[in-house]
């Protein structure tokens, strides 16, 4: 992932407090509180992927290609595991949409 850039710790972590004020501007303390819980739920999700998969990879399990294969063509079960994974996270888009139309009904 390219998105972290090689900094000191320190650095990164001042980066985190400046965007975390930015984000402030002059937001109620509901739409903070709001933007805050769901940038906690995108950190745990990325946490727990990362520690599952560093889990897996520790027991030698992993089926992740940047740990375990070098890239020679995709068998047919990393491809089926993809597809399985384009289904669920659609199943997902679909309900957040729902949850955001339902959203945007009661907003009217």
């Amino acid at each position: 992932m390219k998105y972290i850039p090689d900094v000191p710790p320190e650095i990164f972590t001042l980066s985190a407090v400046a965007v975390g004020y930015l984000l402030l501007d002059d937001s109620t303390a509901i739409e903070q509180n709001t933007l805050g819980n769901w940038l906690m739920l995108v950190a745990q999700v990325l946490c727990t992927n990362g520690y599952y998969k560093a889990l897996l990879a520790e027991r030698g399990e992993s089926n992740d290609e940047t740990i375990n294969e070098s890239f020679d063509g995709d068998s047919q079960q990393t491809i089926d595991n993809h597809e399985c994974q384009i289904q669920m996270m659609a199943k997902m888009i679909a309900a957040l949409q729902r949850e955001i139309d339902e959203i945007k009904r009661r907003m009217q």
